[in-house]
């Protein structure tokens, strides 16, 4: 995440350099480790967005992870124009570094119009007002907070997010059903264009995902003794939004076999309008033990 504290901050991981045409490069806000993969989501899409006509809003996204990226090496972002069509627009885009892909995705564009609406309704959750900071948490937890998960912390201080049930992400305690119920905002005030907000849902999408997978067992996403890392990812945006107000981010994981697992999300703004949905398959192996 980003070691942001406001979201200037945050927008500058999003905010890409023009290298050629239809081609552009990010950075990451942090000099070491690996990329996280909602960066390489929200920069592929704010580069499909730069070649796409500002009248035509993103509806979804399909990605793929294909390398760990480096933090420490800038990302490079080639853009394919697929079509271009009376309704929709689609977009390919490919993430390098070090003269290799680590990234691919495809993104389609859809002016606005008018259809046939529904939409399943909020599920339950405590009011984000009324649930501790993720700073509380750290303290509370702090007798056995992984060190990853404190730094992880750290670098989320643009946001403001409250968990429906801290037990379920900082201790060791196995939660039935496999869900998670958190809250999100980015703090500060956003630009009011559309493209920012989405943008910046795809930045945030992959937090947390994989670690709903883990909850039935009793693990979380910090255990050293666990490989854990997305493999593909998809977004699909329903409704206009804004990423500076409460959002609710209700996860689940249907099933996890082969090492891998599946889950997903659905994006609620805090009056209860479905505004996005995501799924992903992530890796979730054991590593075997040190000799």
């Amino acid at each position: 995440m980003s070691a942001a504290a406001e979201p200037s901050a945050l927008l500058r991981v999003l905010h890409l350099e023009e290298i050629g045409e239809d081609r552009f490069r990010g950075s990451s806000p942090w000099a070491t480790g690996r990329v996280y993969g909602g960066q390489a989501v929200g920069q592929a899409l704010v580069a499909a967005q730069r070649t796409t006509p500002r009248e035509r809003v993103v509806h979804s996204l399909h990605a793929y992870f294909i390398l760990a990226g480096d933090a420490a090496a800038p990302i490079d972002y080639a853009v394919e124009r697929v079509r271009d069509g009376a309704s929709f627009t689609t977009r390919r885009v490919v993430a390098s570094q070090h003269g290799r892909a680590i990234f691919s995705m495809e993104a389609s564009f859809q002016i606005v119009e008018p259809g046939f609406e529904h939409a399943f309704p909020a599920p339950n959750a405590p009011p984000p007002e009324s649930l501790p900071t993720t700073s509380a948490l750290a303290e509370r937890f702090a007798s056995f907070l992984p060190p990853m998960a404190a730094e992880c912390i750290a670098r989320t201080s643009a946001l403001d997010i409250r968990f429906s049930d801290p037990s379920a992400y900082f201790s060791h305690t196995p939660q039935t059903p496999a869900q998670q119920f958190i809250w999100f905002r980015v703090i500060g005030a956003l630009p009011d264009d559309d493209a920012t907000h989405r943008g910046v849902l795809a930045y945030l999408s992959d937090m947390t995902l994989l670690n709903t997978a883990l909850v039935i067992h009793g693990r979380s996403i910090f255990d050293r003794d666990l490989q854990v890392a997305s493999l593909d990812h998809a977004v699909w945006f329903h409704r206009p939004f804004r990423a500076d107000q409460w959002l609710l981010y209700a996860q689940d994981s249907p099933t996890a076999a082969g090492a891998r697992a599946l889950t997903r999300g659905l994006v609620y703004t805090l009056d209860g309008r479905l505004v996005a949905s995501v799924a992903q398959e992530g890796l979730i192996r054991e590593r075997p033990p040190r000799g």
